[in-house]
């Protein structure tokens, strides 16, 4: 896959032919400098942007042949996306921003509030439904921005730097959370950052530098950490 853009009369090529398959349930960081190209990937994986040539395939179906209706309906459907900043709307609760994408996806309003109460409820934030954002804590805050791309139920959820405005002891806890969801959803996650703590206990690490893939490593990740830590002394 390769993504270029367009300034003037000048070519920048961002993505440098990335090959990168992601299996079923599994659960990958992305790390590398800023610059190298992490988030661009992200964007195009997710649709809301598309390779300058390649194709991306979600099982048998190129996705990048989809018409744009066609594209909007399997992003919708398909994939959770969990960014840096929450983006959450300031006017409406947390259970009215959890619903949006099953409001825009055409599930009826009561399935949808449904659908978004048992979200909320699952990132520890049954108490604090009809809160606004600016009545919650940073934390609270991205966890409501999970529960928004968890309720369309996607099979694979995409976070670029989901902690990177949150003090340590609030990033551990959505780590928590993200491992939790792998866990018992077994759903497939892909998450861009630079906290290397976080990157050292994911099972599988892969590494960018100048639009390229340029190592990928697996290894045991938190499950091993914590069956050594059983074994210890």
């Amino acid at each position: 896959m390769v993504k270029e853009f367009t300034h003037g009369a000048q070519v920048l090529q961002v993505l440098r032919g990335v090959d990168l398959t992601l299996e079923p349930g599994e659960m990958v960081t992305i790390i590398g400098a800023s610059g190298a190209g992490k988030s661009t990937l992200l964007h195009c994986l997710g649709t809301l942007d598309l390779p300058t040539r390649g194709s991306i395939f979600f099982g048998d179906t190129d996705i990048t042949r989809l018409s744009p209706p066609e594209l909007a309906s399997f992003r919708n459907q398909t994939i959770g996306f969990v960014f840096q900043f929450h983006h959450l709307l300031a006017e409406f609760t947390a259970l009215e921003n959890a619903m949006m994408p099953a409001l825009i996806g055409r599930v009826a309003v009561k399935e949808a509030r449904e659908r978004a109460g048992e979200m909320l409820k699952a990132v520890g934030l049954s108490h604090r439904l009809n809160h606004r954002p600016g009545e919650l804590s940073g934390g609270e805050q991205q966890r409501v921005a999970i529960a928004r791309a968890l309720v369309m139920q996607p099979a694979l959820l995409l976070a670029d730097e989901p902690t990177g405005n949150l003090d340590t002891r609030t990033s551990d806890e959505v780590h928590d959370l993200l491992f939790r969801l792998n866990d018992e959803r077994k759903m497939t996650l892909l998450i861009v950052t630079h906290n290397m703590e976080l990157a050292r206990q994911v099972p599988r690490r892969i590494r960018m530098e100048d639009g390229r893939l340029v190592d990928d490593q697996r290894g045991p990740g938190r499950a091993g950490d914590e069956r050594s830590a059983a074994k210890a002394p």
